[in-house]
């Protein structure tokens, strides 16, 4: 897979790349694997703005993956590699030797008419599910499991995939190093993909225009500061001003801009390293 570039023939154009999408085998979609999409464009219930910046984009449907690939000890075959317009990754097209159709993540280097199994302790094979302790050190992982059965949760996105580092005295808990660098445990009995996520090349996408980013539902962002003082906190004042010793706030008045609001404070005691590098004083 490689950068796609373009000729500057309009302004749109200049500077813009994509990627190029030889590695995808099949245009349209198994028509059994998809589901309606009901677009909320940001708003609540109530219909009150909730998210900012929302509405509009091309219609889309969803393709049913399944993050679990619970059918044990059964070979899948891969029968084509597809866009999902919901995801970064490409999804990969597999069917059991029963005929049943599932869409999973596809991985990088994953070929058509490859098998991907799903076993307890497996060969490490890109595309392969195993349980995570059987996993050996230093394997580039994806689509992993938090808890036992729930399917995968962690590094699911293009190019994302964690690292088994270490494992607990006791064997309850696998050490797992996360895209981010933060090093958490993991319950052993947890299954995770071996491999890293294809499209790593999505980072370095370059939009090029503002329409691009309408067609993806993504609607025109205005500064605080220059609205009225009745749209934003930040809003008001003579010409250009700062928010001065305004506190940084939400259009609702919430704090923001280095505002911890991490609540999931069951968790902390599973983080070994945090993704926050410590300040040196």
């Amino acid at each position: 897979m490689a950068i796609k570039t373009y000729k500057p023939i309009t302004s749109g154009r200049r500077g813009m790349t994509s990627v190029d999408f030889a590695e995808v085998t099949k245009k349209k979609p198994t028509k059994s694997l998809l589901k309606k999409i009901k677009k909320t464009t940001g708003r609540n219930k109530v219909g009150r703005i909730t998210i900012q910046h929302r509405g509009g984009g091309s219609k889309r449907k969803y393709r049913i993956i399944d993050f679990k690939q619970d059918r044990l000890d059964m070979p899948a075959k891969v029968l084509s590699i597809e866009y999902d317009p919901n995801r970064t990754a490409y999804i990969a097209l597999v069917k059991y030797d029963d005929g049943e159709h599932r869409y999973i993540l596809s991985p990088q280097k994953l070929k058509i008419g490859q098998k991907v199994l799903t076993s307890e302790k497996g060969e490490i094979k890109v595309g392969n599910r195993i349980l995570i302790k059987n996993i050996p050190f230093g394997t580039p992982i994806y689509n992993i499991e938090l808890s036992l059965g729930q399917g995968g949760q962690l590094a699911r996105s293009a190019g994302a995939s964690a690292q088994v580092v270490g494992k607990d005295e006791d064997g309850k808990y696998v050490h797992v190093k996360m895209p981010s660098g933060e090093v958490r445990k993991i319950n052993s009995g947890c299954m995770a993909s071996i491999g890293s996520l294809s499209k790593s090349e999505h980072s370095l996408e370059k939009v090029g225009k503002a329409g691009r980013m309408r067609w993806r539902g993504r609607r025109p962002v205005v500064r605080g500061k220059a609205k009225a003082p009745v749209a934003h906190p930040h809003g008001g004042g003579e010409g250009g001003t700062d928010i001065g010793l305004k506190h940084p706030k939400t259009p609702w008045g919430a704090p923001t801009l280095g505002k911890k609001t991490r609540k999931r404070k069951f968790t902390e005691n599973m983080i070994i390293r945090s993704r926050r590098k410590k300040k040196r004083g």
